[in-house]
């Protein structure tokens, strides 16, 4: 888990005192503490996939300890989940190849507008600029990347669309306010759900507690773990107030998941 928070992370910037706005978060606790959203997948031969390339992402690869991102998808173009891209040359650098990118053809068009230079031919030897090998994925698509087996599917994100993603009896499913048939057909026996909870009350473009208890009921994972958490998402309410099965995450969390 490289970061769980919202698109301001937590604290966001502001306070009182200029040293953030922590909201109803305590802090002094430190799993408060939230960069933006994006996971490591790592398979079983030590591989890596990075989900999305928020602005948090070079500090996040370095706490983390991770060496090496093999290859890349993006869940959708809000800035809060690519606009670290560039710092993907360095990573081209370590592979010494361009970087497997995958996304859907949307957010590849909103990708090659903002960083056009991220997508020109590769010239070799030096990485000076972040080298892609793009791809494109649809919605309902079974992929394989980085050795591992990826079912995508489409997921209401409020005003726009999102990747959801399964992998074996795994499933990540950031930035969503409603799943469709074929959303639900596609987590069916799913037991790992990390999901979007951004706030406390209803919201808009993303879930909120009684909704994920709603949908917990529904699928019935059997661990249910939130993360894009905003400010009023304080680690000891939500250790207090969640049902049994459903968790906070917190950065730098590790997952081992079932194939």
């Amino acid at each position: 888990m490289l970061g769980c928070g919202g698109s301001a992370g937590v604290p966001m910037v502001g306070g009182a005192d200029g040293r953030g706005d922590w909201g109803a978060c305590d802090p002094s606790e430190r799993r408060n503490r939230r960069t933006r959203a994006s996971i490591i997948l790592e398979g079983d031969d030590g591989r890596r996939i990075l989900i999305d390339t928020g602005p948090d992402m070079r500090n996040q690869l370095i706490d983390n300890a991770i060496p090496q991102v093999d290859a890349v998808l993006i869940t959708h173009a809000h800035a809060d989940h690519i606009t670290g891209l560039d710092d993907l040359r360095i990573l081209n650098r370590i592979i010494n190849q361009p970087m497997p990118l995958r996304t859907d053809a949307a957010t590849m068009e909103a990708l090659r507008l903002r960083f056009d230079y991220a997508f020109l031919p590769w010239r070799p030897p030096s990485f000076i600029r972040p080298a892609l090998e793009p791809e494109i994925i649809t919605p309902g698509d079974r992929i394989t990347l980085a050795g591992m087996s990826i079912e995508v599917f489409n997921q209401d994100h409020g005003f726009s669309t999102s990747l959801g993603l399964r992998i074996g009896r795994f499933a990540y499913c950031t930035d969503v306010v409603a799943l469709d048939d074929a959303a639900w057909r596609a987590l069916e026996g799913v037991e790992t759900w990390l999901v979007d909870c951004f706030q406390r009350d209803p919201h808009r473009t993303h879930a909120w507690p009684a909704l994920i208890e709603e949908w917990v009921a529904k699928l019935g994972p059997k661990r249910t773990i939130l993360t894009h958490m905003g400010n009023d998402m304080d680690w000891g309410w939500m250790m207090r107030n969640l049902p049994l099965g459903i968790e906070p995450a917190y950065d730098g969390m590790e997952i081992a998941i079932a194939r």
